[in-house]
């Protein structure tokens, strides 16, 4: 028991500095945040902040960083496979509308269904 904490007296120091470079992520999320890139600029920078704050959780945190079987290593990477796939999918399909047909917001009704609706009141 006393061997427990002494493995994780010797951590403390990298889980402090995971925890300062998850801090300052996160602060770096709120400055880019009010930097305006394109629409999509803006979502790509997001997700490669998120992703290297979560690759320290994963690494550090769920200890993969010492996993040395490679039972762990597979699933794993088909997991990240399909989570990219299915991520893609909404973003490729964006663009799929027939000609002449406008998309608008849910919350935004096109200017002939307000008039059908009351007129905007």
């Amino acid at each position: 028991m006393g061997d427990a904490h002494a493995d994780a007296g010797k951590h403390t120091g990298l889980y402090m500095g995971v925890f300062a470079a998850l801090f300052v992520g996160t602060v770096v999320t709120v400055a880019v945040s009010r930097v305006h890139f394109s629409h999509a600029g803006n979502i790509v920078v997001a997700l490669l902040i998120a992703g290297a704050k979560a690759s320290l959780v994963a690494a550090i945190f769920m200890h993969l960083k010492w996993e040395k079987t490679p039972y762990i290593w597979w699933p794993l990477a088909i997991c990240a496979v399909f989570f990219v796939v299915l991520v893609a999918l909404p973003v490729l399909s964006t663009s799929d509308h027939p000609p002449g047909v406008t998309t608008h917001s849910w919350d935004v009704l096109p200017a002939a269904a307000a008039e059908e609706h009351g007129g905007g009141h």
